[in-house]
């Protein structure tokens, strides 16, 4: 049974009755570090991982297959996101749930760590799992700090929080990627582990100072489900094992098709959950249409995310072999490019927040739909700019490292305009039955659209160069022609979302 909390319960770290972080209770401090570590160590790694992939003292494999493996790796850790939330409401409570996913992680990237093709690939897996398990509850934790959604410190609180996402995300590759380019690339890796140890043991440490619905089941298994659940998770273990046995043994395993079933997993997940919570008969019609509205706004997200999670792999392989990677002379680690979106975020985030408001005040601020449009546009302006570089690499030089810095400026600008939009959206347009796992349905945005970058490059399947100028072109063409529908659509999206604006 869940313990009882009233509303006027005083905890010791409230605000005024002793010591606060920044005004705000000191479990605040405690997450703030812990995701701060484990941004550190997943960025870092994630920075790392496509270099490492396509590197003669790394895997030396294509640059398809390391986009695709890089792709199918980033849509499941945001797949993953939703069984996260999953386990920590039917088995062990948030708290359990993301000291679990900090041991997970760190024992992920040790694996990692060790030189050896078979570890690495178990390593990915373990570090996927367990950022499923625990980008699905630190952030609920961060709520639970708080007495509800009118306490006045809520949105400052999650800023803050945000802001230590951010920090970790900045310094990891100035880190992390300069230790794996320039020493080795398994003490890299062993760093991204050290960073993760240092989360887990802050978090294990201040979890005392976290609130006692942390700790709470919100909705416990009984031994029934349980024993079925575990059946169920067994035979499909089983069907998995045999599947890829019977393909190694007959000598047709390999490594871009053994990508194929989680990248299908990747694309058909996304659209069973949302036409399951569209035919619940549970809803009533108004619920209904706004989940008819919200699948224009999650489509638009998967375009968005397809082209911007292409930062990480796309514009880095590139970096990696076609840019000048100098400032004034001096040479920089290509992993140094993936600390300029944090960086960015953290200098542009408060202004685009104070931009809202002014404009709101004199009734000019643009509307969610606008705002999802623009986002779409300006990733897609993003790699229009992007054929610069890539005509001055064709014509046999190096690109200039600021092409490569504008775009992830004109990215991150497109992020800002969409990502935090979205997440209201989703909160808002949630029918009541689905408010909690309508935030790991926007997380499945980001599924589908890394899914089908690993099928476009994946050489099995599609085999497509994305740094190629007439594929980036109709990238960017793309991104663009679906802001603009949304927009043309506008009025119609409008009247699907009912009272949401």
């Amino acid at each position: 049974m869940a313990s009882s909390l009233t509303k006027d319960s005083v905890r010791p770290d409230t605000p005024g009755t002793g010591k606060t972080f920044f005004g705000h209770p000191r479990g605040l401090a405690t997450l703030f570090m812990t995701e701060m570590w484990e941004r550190f160590s997943y960025y870092g790694m994630r920075a790392l991982l496509p270099l490492y992939l396509v590197a003669p003292g790394g895997l030396h494999l294509s640059a398809g297959t390391a986009t695709a493996i890089y792709s199918v790796y980033v849509s499941l850790v945001y797949l993953l996101a939703l069984p996260g939330g999953w386990v920590a409401d039917r088995f062990l409570g948030p708290r359990k749930t993301v000291a679990v996913a900090g041991l997970i992680i760190m024992l992920g990237h040790l694996a990692l760590a060790l030189p050896a093709a078979a570890t690495f690939f178990v390593g990915l897996g373990l570090v996927a799992i367990g950022s499923g398990l625990l980008k699905a509850n630190i952030s609920t934790m961060v709520g639970h700090l708080y007495d509800g959604p009118d306490d006045p410190r809520r949105d400052a609180g999650f800023t803050l929080f945000y802001i230590g996402i951010n920090l970790g995300a900045f310094v990891a590759p100035l880190v992390i990627g300069t230790v794996g380019e320039n020493v080795n690339w398994h003490f890299g890796f062993a760093l991204a582990a050290l960073g993760m140890a240092l989360g887990l043991a802050q978090f294990l440490l201040g979890s005392r100072h976290l609130s006692e619905r942390s700790d709470v089941v919100p909705t416990p298994m009984s031994p029934a489900e349980k024993s079925a659940t575990l059946t169920k998770g067994l035979v499909w273990l089983a069907i998995a094992a045999v599947f890829y046995g019977i393909v190694g043994f007959t000598g047709h395993f390999t490594l871009n098709w053994a990508l194929i079933p989680l990248t299908l997993i990747g694309l058909i997940v996304p659209i069973l959950v949302i036409a399951r919570i569209r035919r619940d008969k549970d809803l009533d019609t108004a619920e209904r249409t706004k989940v008819s509205a919200y699948v224009w706004f999650f489509v638009a997200a998967a375009v968005f995310w397809m082209i911007y999670d292409q930062g990480g792999s796309t514009l880095s392989l590139f970096a990696d072999a076609s840019a000048d990677n100098t400032v004034f002379g001096w040479e920089f680690p290509v992993s140094w490019y993936q600390s300029v979106n944090p960086v960015m975020i953290m200098a542009l985030a408060p202004v685009f927040a104070w931009m809202w408001l002014w404009l709101n005040r004199r009734g000019k601020e643009p509307s969610t739909i606008v705002k999802f449009a623009s986002g779409l546009v300006l990733v897609g302006a993003s790699f229009f700019l992007f054929l610069a570089p890539l005509s001055i690499a064709e014509g046999g030089h190096k690109a200039a490292a600021m092409w490569l810095v504008a775009i992830y400026f004109v990215q991150t600008v497109g992020e800002l305009t969409l990502s935090p939009v979205g997440l209201s959206v989703t909160t808002k347009m949630a029918p009541a039955k689905y408010a909690s796992q309508m935030m790991g349905v926007w997380f499945l945005a980001v599924t589908a659209g890394d899914s089908v970058t690993a099928l476009l490059s994946n050489p099995a399947v599609g085999g497509v160069n994305l740094d190629r100028m007439g594929f980036v072109a109709l990238e960017a063409v793309l991104a663009v022609v679906a802001g603009f529908a949304v927009w043309m659509y506008r009025r119609k999206v409008n009247a699907l979302m009912g009272d949401v604006r």
